[in-house]
C-alpha cells in the first residue's frame, strides 16, 4: 500500500486556485468544524499559537474525513520539527523565515528520505503509515509531501530567486505582516510600498513554475492578492472570525 495521495500538492502544481484559512486555536474540536466550511485547505499554525505535537496530531486527526487538506506550519524550520509534524500525519508542511537557497535546499532534504534527504525512517508506528498498514510509506512518501517555504523578510525577497530555483520546493508562501514590519511599516501590510514588493514577488514565483500564496484578512487585501495572482491564497483567520462576528452581534443588540 503506497502513501496517501496529496490533493493540494497535485492542485498546486496544476496551477488550480486553492482557498485556504488559519486555526489559531489549537483544539481538535475548532479543527473539526472548520473542516466542515468548504475551505480547500486549513492551516495548523504551529508557530504563534498554543499548539504542541499532540494538538497538531488531534487536529490531523480532526480533519481526516474532511476536505479540506491541513497545511501545518512548524514554528521553526528545524529538522527534528518537521520530522515530527511528517511521522503525525502531516504531508503538507510550511516553514517560516526562509531567507536563503541554502536554508531552502536543508529543507527539501529534511522532508525526504535517505539517500536524497535526512528525514529519520522511523514512521512505522507513528500516524503517517496508519500505524503500519501503510507497508509502501518509506517508498512512496515522498512524492506526496508538499513543501512550502514561507518568504517574510528583505533578505528573504533579496535571495527569493535563489529560493525558487531550489528542486523540490512546491511553493512560496508571502507573509506580508512580517515583511511589512521589516521594511519599516511596523506590519501594514497596504502601504503601497509593501504591496509593490508582494506583487513582485508573487509575479517571480508564478513565473518560476512555483506556486505563490499569502494570506489576506481584509476583504480589500484578499482581493488585492488574488489579482496579483495568488495561487494558494488564505482569507481570514478563525479567531479573527469568531471574535469580529460576535462583537458585532453583542453591538447589534447592545444598541437599542
Amino acid at each position: 500500500m503506497a502513501a496517501p495521495h496529496n490533493p493540494f500538492k497535485k492542485a498546486l502544481a496544476e496551477g488550480k486556485p486553492q482557498i485556504g484559512c488559519w486555526m489559531t486555536f489549537g483544539e481538535g474540536s475548532v479543527a473539526d468544524v472548520m473542516g466542515t466550511a468548504g475551505f480547500d485547505w486549513l492551516v495548523i499554525d504551529g508557530e504563534h499559537t498554543p499548539n504542541d505535537i499532540r494538538s497538531i496530531r488531534d487536529q490531523l486527526m480532526a480533519l481526516d474525513a474532511s476536505p479540506s487538506h491541513p497545511v501545518v506550519r512548524v514554528p521553526i524550520g528545524e529538522a527534528w520539527v518537521i520530522k515530527q509534524v511528517m511521522d503525525a500525519g502531516a504531508q503538507t508542511v510550511l516553514v517560516p523565515m526562509v531567507e536563503s537557497a541554502e536554508q531552502a535546499r536543508d529543507l527539501v532534504r529534511a522532508v525526504t528520505y535517505p539517500p536524497h534527504g535526512i528525514r529519520g525512517v522511523g514512521a512505522s508506528g507513528a500516524r503517517a503509515t496508519r500505524f503500519a498498514s501503510v507497508t509502501d510509506y518509506v517508498q512512496t512518501a515522498d512524492q506526496e509531501i508538499c513543501l512550502i517555504v514561507q518568504v517574510e523578510s528583505r533578505a528573504g525577497i533579496a535571495a527569493l530567486d535563489g529560493i525558487l530555483a531550489v528542486e523540490g520546493i512546491d511553493g512560496v508562501f508571502i507573509g506580508p505582516a512580517d515583511l511589512s514590519a521589516d521594511m519599516g511599516y511596523g506590519g501594514n501590510s497596504a502601504a503601497p510600498e509593501v504591496r509593490a514588493v508582494i506583487a513582485d514577488a508573487l509575479t517571480r514565483i508564478k513565473a518560476a513554475g512555483k506556486a505563490p500564496g499569502i494570506l489576506g484578512i481584509t476583504d480589500e487585501a484578499v482581493q488585492s492578492y488574488k489579482d496579483m495572482g495568488a495561487q494558494f491564497l488564505a482569507v481570514g483567520i478563525d479567531l479573527l472570525i469568531l471574535i469580529q462576528n460576535a462583537r458585532k452581534l453583542a453591538q447589534r443588540w447592545k444598541a437599542d
